[in-house]
């Protein structure tokens, strides 16, 4: 019998128990960590800090700043504009997530496509607004009502409010303006916030297969490029023309999402040439499990916990996300910082593959051999002149 069938005969040595229930436990940690990384954001955030502007008379704000001041936190971080073009100006740059005009005709000013949970929030200001002055109306009212029936029990006068004899004063109502709404293909939002994982776990599987499936280091940064582009044209492809959850300049759109993809690619690709196998592992465990998370796609990064909001906006999700929003629905808005940081995921990830192509080269290329100099020629002793064979 063969040695190989025997082998392959021979029974596998079982698992020692303590082996097997350590490898069950690290399961099940993983698969909480997992869990954690992903439930995080909603269950530990809140609204709060959002940047909203207000006008309207004094008093009236001073009110309004009172009230929600007894909150903790504070959901909303009130800046004063100076009109409600001010208001509209600030929100479409991006600046303000929404307003609150008080005064004779009060009006919230709010931008789903900004983010509809800030809007929600928003929306919740105005009918807090509207209960209000219903309540004020109808104590304004009532007072009125009393002082009459008293004055008249008294054998008095009434003395009438001016304009009681004529029509019945009419209550303002809240008006809530939506200055930039979302697209009709998603007019909830949840389309694009939900876009944001698949976005990251394609630029990840990118990355793997062409750091496992591609030799040579300028073959891999060439799939690279062909990968942004090709999966930039075609998600925007499926997002937007079929779709019609995207809106605005498909180049563009495209652009963003490609950029956005190749920088996750390339952060896997450089890292993977930077530590072997492992930085595969490094580099999804950086995209998935921390920037992923803190991206403030679903809500605004200011209602996750401080400063894990802002910090995400510097990973290649927190970023991705911002700017396709912003060139989608804010053309006002500043996008430099956005740009520079999903190019600089992508130029950094393209100079670790360079210099941990350059490492291996250098590892692999054996050292040249150091030749020792010739001894010299010695002098060799003169041959004697052989015998002849016949005599």
């Amino acid at each position: 019998m063969s040695l190989h069938r025997e082998s392959r005969d021979t029974p596998a040595r079982p698992t020692r128990w303590p082996v097997a229930a350590a490898f069950g436990l690290l399961g099940s940690v993983i698969v909480a960590v997992i869990v954690m990384a992903f439930v995080w954001p909603a269950a530990t955030s809140q609204p709060q800090n959002l940047p909203v502007g207000i006008s309207g008379p004094t008093e009236a704000v001073s009110a309004v700043e009172d009230k929600l001041a007894e909150q903790d936190p504070a959901p909303f971080d009130l800046s004063e504009v100076d009109s409600r073009d001010d208001a509209v100006a600030q929100i479409e740059s991006r600046e303000l997530y929404g307003a609150i005009l008080l005064g004779d005709g009060p009006e919230v000013l709010i931008a789903t496509a900004a983010s509809p949970v800030a809007a929600q929030a928003l929306r919740g200001v105005a009918t807090q607004l509207q209960s209000q002055i219903d309540t004020a109306a109808k104590t304004a009212l009532t007072d009125q009502l009393q002082a009459i029936v008293g004055a008249l029990q008294s054998g008095q006068r009434p003395q009438l409010p001016e304009g009681a004899a004529g029509a019945p004063p009419e209550i303002p109502t809240v008006t809530v303006t939506d200055v930039v709404p979302l697209a009709e293909g998603d007019s909830t939002g949840a389309g694009l916030a939900a876009s944001v994982f698949p976005l990251v776990l394609g630029g990840m599987l990118g990355g793997i297969l062409l750091t496992l499936l591609v030799q040579g280091v300028v073959r891999r940064l060439i799939g690279l490029v062909v990968f942004g582009v090709a999966a930039g044209a075609l998600i925007t492809l499926v997002m937007q023309t079929w779709f019609g959850m995207l809106t605005g300049d498909w180049l563009l759109n495209a652009t963003v999402i490609g950029l956005g993809v190749s920088a996750t690619s390339a952060l896997i690709i450089g890292l993977a040439a930077l530590m072997g196998p492992p930085g595969i592992a490094v580099g999804a465990i950086i995209t998935m499990f921390i920037a992923n998370p803190i991206a403030g796609a679903a809500m605004p990064p200011q209602f996750l916990p401080e400063p894990w909001g802002a910090v995400g906006q510097f990973f290649v999700p927190g970023a991705s996300a911002t700017l396709l929003r912003s060139v989608m629905y804010f053309p006002d808005a500043a996008t430099a910082a956005q740009w520079i940081i999903l190019g600089a995921w992508l130029v950094g990830g393209v100079v670790l593959a360079l210099i941990g192509h350059q490492r291996t080269r250098a590892e692999l290329t054996p050292p040249e051999r150091q030749l020792e100099p010739a001894e010299p020629a010695t002098s060799a002793a003169p041959l004697e002149p052989a015998e002849p064979l016949v005599r």
